[in-house]
């Protein structure tokens, strides 16, 4: 996996040395997980983080290539509650290397639609529970050896120009490849998916 992640941070690197437009972004992300089996374990949105950089490289006027390397926090949270403890939330924060390789269709100025694959590394796993003021915090280490270290899916979205400079970017991702778990309520078998919402600044 480290091979495939440092090619891929290269092609990004090469892409941006002769990108016309080059610059850095960040926001929110809203991720739950698309299970496989377990059908009376419910999921809500996790929301987390996204950050990192992108390219725009034209090929024609209206066209260009447009890669970006990304840190985004994904996972998903359930929560119940006891009869002697009161609510509970259990939560689970995958972090992930993402490498969308987009096109960009740039309907006006302002205005653009991006779609293409993307590869997806993972980092850590963590898991936290609460329930009233106990609460405990773990990352997951032996747990992830039968999970897939890197991912292939799919994202979609569009850029809002505000400024020149400045512009709002919606994003829906989804994995295509499931996660390898063992399909129990510890490790869920699922695919990923995640809505971010971001802001883009040129440099």
């Amino acid at each position: 996996m480290k091979k495939v992640l440092v090619l891929a941070i290269g092609v990004m690197l090469a892409g941006a040395a002769n990108a016309q437009t080059f610059g850095i972004k960040g926001g929110a992300n809203f991720a739950n997980i698309i299970k496989t089996g377990d059908e009376e374990f419910n999921t809500e949105i996790k929301t987390g983080f996204n950050a990192g950089i992108f390219a725009d490289i034209p090929i024609v006027s209206s066209l260009s290539f447009a890669p970006e390397l990304m840190f985004s926090q994904k996972g998903y949270k359930t929560s119940g509650t006891s009869l002697l403890f009161g609510p509970n939330e259990y939560s689970v924060t995958t972090n992930f290397i993402d490498l969308p390789i987009l096109a960009k269709i740039n309907a006006t100025n302002k205005f653009s639609i991006v779609v293409g694959p993307q590869v997806s590394f993972l980092t850590s796993t963590t898991e936290k529970f609460t329930q009233g003021s106990d609460s405990y915090k773990n990352t997951i280490r032996e747990e992830n050896d039968n999970l897939r270290k890197s991912l292939f899916g799919g994202v979609g979205g569009i850029n809002i120009g505000l400024t020149d400079a400045l512009s709002l970017q919606g994003r829906y991702a989804i994995d295509f490849q499931k996660n390898n778990g063992n399909g129990t309520s510890e490790t869920p078998l699922y695919k990923n998916q995640v809505f971010q919402a971001s802001l883009a600044i040129k440099l």
